[in-house]
């Protein structure tokens, strides 16, 4: 492998970081460092991490760990690409030639679920995730939970499966409630039900209810993830490729979790190259379950889209609630560098948005 001669960095709307990586014979991989609403402080660790890494030979390897994912996400791109091969074949075969995929409706005020999971339904998916409820106090009126109920029963009398967002934003005298309240209905499964911080407290709840625990998104490292294994605290995980370090760190994440029984869901609500890299390692993990996909998701809403950035979006096109496995060499997909630069050029970064309850305390968004 010739040696790293450039690393260069793109902020793009809506809010994504996307690093390009080229070697001294010309050959380039591009990677995904997206952390939302903290993409300028990703780009002072790139600054860093580019100082050590240019000269170094090319090979695949919250702020520290997104930096790391963008760079390891484009050496294993490159890498593949100057093999002619998807990075799927480097990480020992893929297992299946399609993927289950779902995608999200409803924002944190859902109020047109119906409407919403027509439309996902329409595009070809089967299942969906949606937020469980607004900004909610520690110890809330328990009429607030009814309506996360109402809005499961509505997605599955269209025949569709939905897993349920709890995003860490409820606290425990409400999520034993609301879990137990969504129980009859089989909800694919609950994800966050309690920040993830507070592992005594999700470990207690998976002993209360037969609906599936997923978390992950908050988890940095093969490291971070251990002790929820360990404890049987969490029976789907999602951790996030831009997120853990990359393509390496969630390969030997799938791995762990496969040995605990534990399926593998990465998290995604990102761009076209988190997806591609997620789909390389999905390809090859035999535990993996389903994909998360960000088209047309509401942060998205009036800019650029999931099949924005690429020559060849047609790759995530929906049939029956799948989607095929990339072919393509690297990454399989083709970065249309043009459009990068273009709208790299003074793009502004995205804020991350905040809840505030009614006596003007700041709430879990």
């Amino acid at each position: 492998m010739a040696p790293i001669k450039l690393v260069e960095y793109f902020p793009l709307p809506p809010r994504w970081l996307f690093v390009k990586i080229t070697d001294e014979d010309g050959a380039s991989g591009w990677g995904e460092a997206s952390l939302e609403g903290h993409s300028q402080a990703v780009e002072g660790c790139l600054d860093a991490y580019t100082e050590r890494i240019v000269g170094m030979e090319a090979k695949g390897g919250p702020v520290m760990m997104s930096a790391l994912s963008g760079i390891d996400i484009a050496l294993w791109d490159l890498k593949a690409r100057k093999l002619g091969v998807p990075i799927y074949q480097l990480l020992g075969g893929k297992v299946r030639s399609t993927l289950k995929v779902y995608a999200w409706i409803g924002g944190d005020r859902p109020d047109d679920v119906l409407v919403q999971a027509q439309g996902r339904k329409d595009q070809g998916f089967n299942a969906v995730k949606m937020n469980a409820t607004e900004d909610m106090g520690w110890l809330d009126s328990p009429s607030a939970l009814q309506s996360c109920v109402e809005r499961l029963k509505t997605v599955k009398s269209l025949g569709m499966d939905a897993g349920i967002d709890f995003h860490g934003r409820i606290h425990k005298p409400m999520a034993k409630q609301l879990a137990k309240l969504l129980e009859p209905h089989q909800p694919m499964f609950i994800e966050e039900p309690l920040l993830s911080e507070n592992i005594e407290g999700i470990k207690e709840l998976s002993q209360h209810i037969a609906t599936p625990i997923a978390l992950g998104e908050r988890l940095h490292s093969r490291w971070d993830v251990k002790p929820f294994l360990q404890a049987a605290a969490v029976d789907i995980l999602q951790p996030d490729v831009c997120h853990v370090g990359g393509i390496s760190e969630l390969r030997r994440i799938a791995t762990m979790c496969e040995a605990y029984d534990v399926a593998l869901a990465p998290h995604c609500p990102l761009g076209p190259i988190a997806l591609a890299a997620c789909v390389q390692v999905d390809a090859c993990t035999a535990n993996f379950a389903i994909q998360e996909m960000s088209l047309g998701i509401h942060y998205n809403a009036g800019t650029e889209d999931l099949r924005s950035y690429t020559k060849n979006p047609e790759v995530w096109d929906i049939k029956d609630g799948y989607i095929d496995l990339l072919t393509g060499p690297g990454l399989g997909i083709e970065i249309d560098e043009e459009q990068v630069r273009r709208l790299s050029k003074g793009a502004k970064p995205w804020v991350s948005p905040g809840f505030f309850g009614p006596g003007g305390e700041v709430r879990e968004w």
